[in-house]
């Protein structure tokens, strides 16, 4: 079952098309990655799915219905979105910022439910947090605030959870904390996770599906073994890659510009 679907999306962005005639299927309970240039349209794409941005042709699905033909307010229960840029004021507490995951489910600002409280402890809990829950946002390393960011989009008990380069600006270690903490949030919490990524052994290693985009097309989709190989990555980065295969999946060792019509 695909709990997303596109068909023919088109999306303009600053006057410019960015998505051109886009038709994508995302599947129920995998991580699905995209992957492509700078510029590629990956953001655009990922905001077009959360409903962030309207197509100017074509329609996105949610769960085989029209996301146009949605309340905001019923598709905030069914997608989670952790944008690239996220800002809030740097005084405010983790606990505070993963209470803002509850929003969906509150009335006019009713006070925070025995429901509500549940799954923001156990949001903190599932992002390992719980040391860190009253400590304001500025104290924090860099890994610990995306934590704390993904343990909001938890704390919105969504099925689906999208996040759009969640491991940018963060060093080695912190990145395969957060990419730890995404494929545990898939494989122990039965959760979709559709995000972009730079980094393709990463895209390669923690994914079951890869999108590749450039230029706003779509140039290849399939699982991780299929989309990441020599000449797909000769066809969408220009780069001419040596991989290998770890532990079943595939590794790019080191790579070289790669120019069309070159002598192999």
């Amino acid at each position: 079952m695909n709990i997303i679907e596109t068909k023919k999306v088109c999306v303009s962005y600053e006057k410019k098309l960015t998505i051109q005639d886009l038709s994508i299927q995302i599947p129920k309970g995998q991580i699905t990655t995209l992957i492509g240039p700078n510029g590629s349209g990956k953001s655009t794409l990922i905001r077009t799915i959360a409903h962030l941005l309207h197509p100017c042709d074509g329609s996105v699905f949610l769960d085989s219905q029209n996301i146009d033909h949605e309340k905001t307010s019923e598709i905030a229960k069914k997608l989670a979105v952790l944008p690239q840029s996220s800002n809030v004021a740097n005084d405010m507490t983790v606990k505070d910022l993963v209470t803002f995951g509850r929003i969906p489910y509150r009335k006019h600002f009713a006070p925070l439910s025995t429901l509500d409280h549940e799954k923001i402890d156990w949001a903190i809990e599932r992002a390992s947090l719980k040391d860190l829950k009253e400590r304001r946002l500025s104290t924090l390393s860099g890994g610990q605030r995306q934590r704390a960011w993904i343990a909001m989009a938890i704390a919105q008990d969504t099925d689906t959870i999208i996040l759009d380069e969640p491991t940018t600006y963060l060093d080695l270690t912190h990145q395969l904390d957060v990419m730890l903490l995404i494929k545990e949030l898939n494989e122990k919490e039965h959760r979709t996770i559709i995000m972009a990524l730079h980094d393709l052994n990463h895209a390669a290693r923690f994914s079951d599906q890869l999108i590749a985009i450039k230029k706003g097309v779509l140039q290849v989709s399939g699982p991780v073994r299929e989309v990441i190989t020599k000449q797909n990555l000769r066809n969408i980065f220009n780069i001419d890659a040596t991989i290998i295969n770890d532990h079943d999946k595939p590794l790019i060792l080191t790579y070289d510009r790669w120019q069309e019509g070159a002598v192999i």
